[in-house]
């Protein structure tokens, strides 16, 4: 029997577990399993941990104190936490919050939920390549501005947005500035002094880290009202007893990813360009959606006109390849994405997408197998559409696609 090849190219939904990671957390279910907040020698034990790894993810991501990072359950929550946080915290100074329309369905529907609660929200267009324009966010602000979250980079589309420049504005004007960075930590440098940034969001999961654990960063000063009540832990700003093997393991796949991140990026870089370079060499009606250069190492998504997203990613997954049509937290919905809809593309192209997320396990090998294998079901797929059949078919003008 002929093994089937398995391809895994999901890596923006989630990544495994690093091995060093997992040998940094086993001690921790088995042997250290106090609860940190104990005062016995077990308790002790754990609570040394959790300061160790309090310390290294400050370090790492260019914190000024441990103190500025908030261990929470995931990036959702962290971005939650940042959101609702400083909107209940800071209310008697305005009720004007500003998001970009391609945000995470984590930052998205965290604003559509406080405009519920009386808050206004201005929703920031894109460009075509998914890039917010910081001369629109200078003309979005107004004396009721609080917070502005933008996230640092795309999970669809991998567009990465002008972050630094976007916080130099808001200092002037002294308006907090929140950046879901769960897609780019590990990924690219991320430094909050550099982005200058006042919270911060990442998940470990999505850089060889377990699931189940996340960062809020909140720089010193910042008052936050908590999510979850019920406890004083992480100075009473989330209750609820730590993740201990978690965190542990967070903190060292952040460091790990860190020390390996320029050679990462440099051949996760080269393979991402050879795949894009020959899928628009090989199709007519694709287009790729994103920036060309301005994007996240890993990511390449396409757009296949004709074709519906779900069925090349089914006819992809009976080849062995792991793939998606955009965000995993989104799978079940059989709307097109909001993110390719709010950077300009038309519905019926929108269902098209495919998401191809590298990881550092990735092979030129495996992208050569997917480039040998996709003409097949893009083919197959187009010669069942009866629009692509229709000789009077008319093709979209808005959406750019080669041909």
């Amino acid at each position: 029997m002929v093994q089937l090849k398995r391809i895994y190219l999901d890596h923006a939904a989630t990544t495994p577990v690093d091995p060093e990671v997992l040998e940094a957390m086993l001690p921790y279910y088995v042997e250290s399993f106090g609860n940190p907040s104990s005062i016995h020698s077990f308790g002790r034990e754990t609570r040394k941990a959790l300061d160790q790894a309090r310390a290294t993810v400050a370090k790492e991501i260019g914190a000024a104190e441990p103190s500025e990072i908030i261990f929470t359950g995931s990036g959702s929550e962290s971005d939650n936490m940042a959101i609702k946080g400083v909107a209940l915290s800071y209310r008697e100074k305005g009720d004007h919050i500003i998001t970009s329309a391609i945000e995470h369905h984590a930052v998205f529907d965290t604003c559509k939920f406080l405009e519920k609660q009386g808050f206004k929200v201005t929703y920031l267009p894109v460009n075509g390549e998914g890039l917010v324009n910081p001369a629109d966010l200078k003309q979005a602000l107004t004396d009721k501005t609080i917070l502005v979250t933008i996230m640092h980079a795309n999970n669809e589309v991998g567009t990465i947005q002008p972050i630094a420049e976007i916080a130099k504005i808001l200092k002037e004007r002294k308006i907090l500035f929140h950046t879901d960075a769960v897609q780019t930590t590990g990924s690219i440098p991320v430094d909050v002094h550099e982005l200058g940034v006042d919270l911060l969001s990442l998940a470990a999961h999505k850089f060889y880290g377990p699931k189940g654990v996340g960062v809020l960063y909140a720089r010193k000063g910042i008052r936050l009202t908590p999510v979850i009540h019920g406890g004083a832990q992480e100075r009473n700003r989330r209750a609820g007893t730590e993740n201990i093997a978690g965190i542990v393991g967070l903190a060292k796949a952040l460091e790990l990813a860190n020390q390996k991140l320029p050679e990462t990026s440099k051949s996760l870089t080269e393979l991402r360009d050879y795949l894009i370079d020959n899928v628009l060499q090989k199709f007519e009606y694709v287009r790729l959606n994103g920036h060309r250069t301005r994007r996240l190492p890993g990511n390449a998504n396409f757009s296949f006109e004709f074709i519906e997203g779900e069925s090349l990613l089914l006819n992809l997954d009976l080849k062995g390849i792991a793939a998606s049509s955009g965000s995993a937290c989104t799978s079940g919905s059989l709307e097109p994405s909001h993110v390719l809809l709010g950077m300009g593309i038309c519905h019926e192209i929108a269902h098209g997408s495919l998401r191809l997320t590298l990881g550092k396990s990735t092979t030129k090998e495996e992208i050569d197998y997917v480039l040998e294998v996709l003409p097949e079901i893009v083919n197959k797929l187009r010669a069942m559409s009866p629009l692509y059949n229709n000789p009077q078919r008319k093709e979209c003008a808005s959406c750019t696609l080669t041909k």
